[in-house]
């Protein structure tokens, strides 16, 4: 029950809730476009899903400079379970649907990055 607990702990922040559910409906997505869904800055966002990291809830994967995150597979009924009730209880949610357009037209692009050390925007 400790595990179970936990989850719910760790979900009672609105902006990991607004995470998770963004990676139910959209799967495996860069830190910047999350970033730019929930209309936050970068390093927010990149603390809220290091707690759900931390809590077993996703994982992550380095692509040059970007992260890119994805929840882990359920490893139990329960995990599928909630998994379920979020995407169905969030599908008319407005945040989340407002979120998701935001994340439609968000790209991982070097706008809002600084240049990579040896590069230059000209180039």
């Amino acid at each position: 029950m400790l595990k179970e607990a936990f989850l719910f702990k760790v979900l009672s922040d609105q902006t990991r809730l607004r995470l998770i559910s963004i990676l139910l409906y959209n799967g495996e997505t860069c830190v910047c476009r999350l970033a730019k869904a929930l209309n936050e800055p970068d390093f927010k966002i990149s603390r809220h899903l290091g707690v759900m990291r931390s809590a077993g809830i996703v994982k992550a994967r380095r692509e040059g400079t970007w992260m890119h995150y994805r929840l882990v597979e359920p490893r139990s009924t329960f995990e599928q379970s909630y998994r379920e009730f979020l995407r169905k209880g969030m599908e008319n949610n407005l945040t989340l649907k407002k979120d998701l357009q935001r994340l439609s037209r968000a790209s991982c692009s070097d706008a809002g990055h600084p240049p990579r050390r040896g590069t230059s925007k000209s180039a």
